[in-house]
């Protein structure tokens, strides 16, 4: 009998990952890409801890909640944030989402759950979506629960009734697929929790038919057009097309968003991203179908300026853009 031949690379992500043609997937785990953010002096100081959200899976999220929150009796929003990579990379403790979440829950002020889900290509759609209705799931649980079943951080400061949903580039689809699952009554009843409103920075969509800025941008610092097509080539079920519904939500078989009560959408973009003119499209279908959208464009930026540079001039302005999104649609702010 001839002997098959080795597994060889199908996939190469540098200096991530490897997909080898038997399905194994190799990690590589001593690259990092971007630049480390160093805070500036005088920034609030924020607590933070991590906590198992599911067990069954080994998911973690990262509680995050001003330190000056713990004696002020005050309630403060809460914003569930979804980390960036593409569907196959990334984690809640990459410094760069850290510090994302560290700006955030001090500035705003917020408390804010930075939660990990399954990564592709050894977990492909829908476990990741899955993962994110579960940790809103074990936010309504958090809400409900009394004495030793309470995060203490989250009963003393948690107000659940202005919950908001927020993404950086995947995290901002993941974020889009959260608000039609919660909209649809697909996760069951949310009390006592409302989500209040949902922000997508940089949001990764896709689809078969090229948009302007795909075809006619250059490739940005951080993503390429090939990076992106092999992100949903990893992601989505073998052998789907761009325009699978969970890649693009206006494809030929997505469902229509139409009679879809989706709560107030925040959506950020860069004009230099290559995915610009899909955010913009986004939101343009979005309120045509009257649904309370607003899109603000950063002129001169990348794709995920935010991440890239969690503490410069554009992501100070994105803090106080989701500041005032937030305390618009949940209250005055403290």
């Amino acid at each position: 009998m001839a002997s098959s031949s080795p597994p060889h690379v199908v996939e190469d992500v540098p200096p991530f990952l490897q997909l080898l043609s038997d399905g194994t997937v190799i990690r590589f785990t001593d690259g990092y890409p971007l630049p480390i953010p160093s805070p500036p002096p005088g920034q609030p100081v924020v607590d933070w801890k991590d906590v198992v959200y599911d067990a069954s899976h080994g998911l973690k999220l990262r509680i995050y909640r001003p330190a000056a929150a713990s004696s002020s009796g005050n309630k403060l929003p809460v914003i569930v944030y979804f980390h960036g990579g593409g569907y196959s990379i990334g984690s809640f403790d990459m410094p760069n989402f850290h510090a994302c979440c560290v700006r955030l829950a001090g500035e705003l002020p917020a408390v804010v759950l930075s939660a990990d889900y399954r990564l592709a290509p050894e977990h492909r759609f829908p476990a990741g979506l899955d993962d994110a209705a579960n940790v809103v799931s074990w936010v309504r649980g958090q809400a409900a629960a009394v004495g030793d079943n309470a995060d203490p951080w989250l009963s003393e400061t948690a107000d659940f009734d202005r919950v908001f949903v927020a993404g950086d580039s995947a995290g901002g689809g993941v974020v889009h697929h959260t608000a039609v699952r919660l909209a649809s009554g697909r996760l069951g009843p949310l009390e006592p929790v409302r989500v209040a409103g949902c922000a997508m920075l940089c949001p990764m969509f896709g689809g078969e038919e090229r948009t302007a800025s795909e075809a006619e941008f250059p490739p940005g610092p951080f993503l390429s057009l090939p990076a992106v097509d092999q992100a949903w080539r990893l992601v989505l079920p073998p052998g789907s097309t761009r325009d699978h519904p969970l890649a693009n939500p206006f494809g030929p078989d997505s469902p229509a968003l139409d009679g879809v009560a989706l709560p107030p959408m925040l959506v950020v973009a860069a004009a230099h991203d290559l995915l610009r003119d899909r955010a913009a499209d986004y939101a343009a279908r979005l309120k045509a179908m009257g649904k309370p959208v607003e899109l603000v464009e950063f002129e001169g930026q990348h794709h995920g300026f935010f991440a890239v540079e969690p503490y410069g001039d554009a992501g100070s302005e994105v803090v106080r853009l989701v500041k005032r999104f937030v305390y618009g649609n949940g209250g005055a702010s403290d």
